[in-house]
């Protein structure tokens, strides 16, 4: 198993289609694609190695949710990596959480293993 990580991503079907692509390169995935909150309770509860947003749909999801984590002492050391979005979308996200990294989908798993050392 290469890690544990938490996804964020704003769409059933494309959320469940993620997960299971990085399951399958040996990421254990938690998912959360309706409820911010809810996603971050879980991270807070159980943190991860690392966590998944994605800036494609709903940014403002994914950027609230981010700076919210970012605020708590149990999650604000956990890297965040966002991925794909329009320029506006990563613009207005890396104002708000600049330290994150930004990637994009054919990037994603290569920034993740860099990441974990893996």
């Amino acid at each position: 198993m290469k890690g544990r990580l938490f996804l964020f991503q704003w769409h059933e079907e494309s959320a469940q289609q993620r997960a299971r692509e990085l399951r399958e390169a040996g990421w254990e995935v938690e998912v959360e694609w309706e409820d911010g909150a809810r996603g971050g309770n879980n991270v807070r509860a159980n943190p991860p190695d690392l966590i998944v947003m994605d800036l494609a749909r709903r940014p403002s999801h994914s950027r609230e949710t981010a700076d919210w984590l970012r605020s708590l002492k149990a999650t604000r050391h956990i890297p965040i990596v966002f991925v794909d979005g329009t320029e506006e979308a990563i613009a207005k996200t890396k104002a708000k959480v600049g330290e994150a990294i930004y990637t994009s989908s054919s990037e994603l798993r290569g920034v993740l293993e860099h990441q974990t050392g893996r």
